[in-house]
C-alpha cells in the first residue's frame, strides 16, 4: 500500500473521507458473503475489507502525529483483553456477557447515556435494535415487548407493514426514523428520572 500511495496517481489522491463508498461497499458485499454462505466468496470480500483498513491506516501513518496498522492492532488487541478479563485474567464468567460488555464498555468510554457512540447514518431499523439492545443491557426501564417471535415472522411482518405504508404514501424509513427519535426521548426521559 505504501508502494502504491507512492507510484499510483490514484491511491495517492485518496483521503479517509474519499474511501468511505469503497469501505461502506466493501462491508455490504462482506454481509452478502457472509449471508450467501459461499467461503471462497467470503474470504475474498473480507480480504477487500482488509484492504480498506490497511489504506486508512496507511493514510493515517503518512501523519506525523498518525497512527499506523500496528497502532491498530495493538488497540483493539489491548481493548479485547481489556473487556474480556474472565478470560485474560481471573475474573468469574458473567452470566450476562452481553450486558456486562456494554457496562464495561459505557465505562471505559465514560458514557453516561445508552444512545452515546451509537453512529447516526445506521439505518432506522439497525439503529432502533443497537439502542434497545443497549438500553437492556444497562437496564433502562421501557416497556417494550419481549413476546417470542420467529425470525421469519419479523421479516414477512416489516415487508407487510412497508407494504402497507407504501400503499398509503407513507416513507417507512421516515416514519421508522421518526419512531426511533421517540424512543430515543424515552430512554433519555428514563435514564434522566433513574439518576440519583
Amino acid at each position: 500500500m505504501e508502494t502504491l500511495r507512492r507510484e499510483c496517481p490514484w491511491d495517492a489522491e485518496q483521503t479517509h473521507h474519499s474511501l468511505v463508498q469503497y469501505l461502506l461497499e466493501e462491508t455490504l458485499e462482506t454481509v452478502e458473503a457472509i449471508e450467501s454462505g459461499d467461503e471462497s466468496h467470503l474470504r475474498e470480500e473480507l480480504g477487500d475489507l482488509l484492504l480498506q483498513v490497511v489504506f486508512h491506516a496507511t493514510i493515517a501513518a503518512e501523519r506525523p502525529d498518525g497512527f499506523s496498522l500496528e497502532d491498530v492492532a495493538r488497540g483493539v488487541a489491548d481493548k479485547l483483553i481489556a473487556r474480556h478479563p474472565y478470560v485474560f485474567a481471573s475474573d468469574d464468567v458473567p452470566t450476562d456477557l452481553h450486558a456486562t460488555w456494554e457496562q464495561r464498555k459505557a465505562a471505559e468510554k465514560g458514557r453516561t447515556s445508552v444512545l452515546e457512540g451509537i453512529p447516526e447514518k445506521m439505518s432506522a431499523v439497525a439503529r432502533a435494535g443497537k439502542i434497545i439492545a443497549r438500553a437492556r443491557a444497562r437496564d433502562v426501564p421501557l416497556d417494550l415487548p419481549t413476546d417470542p417471535v420467529e425470525a421469519d415472522t419479523v421479516g414477512q411482518d416489516v415487508i407487510n407493514l412497508v407494504a402497507r405504508a407504501h400503499a398509503q404514501g407513507i416513507d417507512a424509513e421516515q416514519a421508522i426514523r421518526q419512531a426511533v427519535r421517540t424512543l430515543e426521548t424515552q430512554v433519555l426521559a428514563a435514564e434522566s428520572a433513574s439518576q440519583p
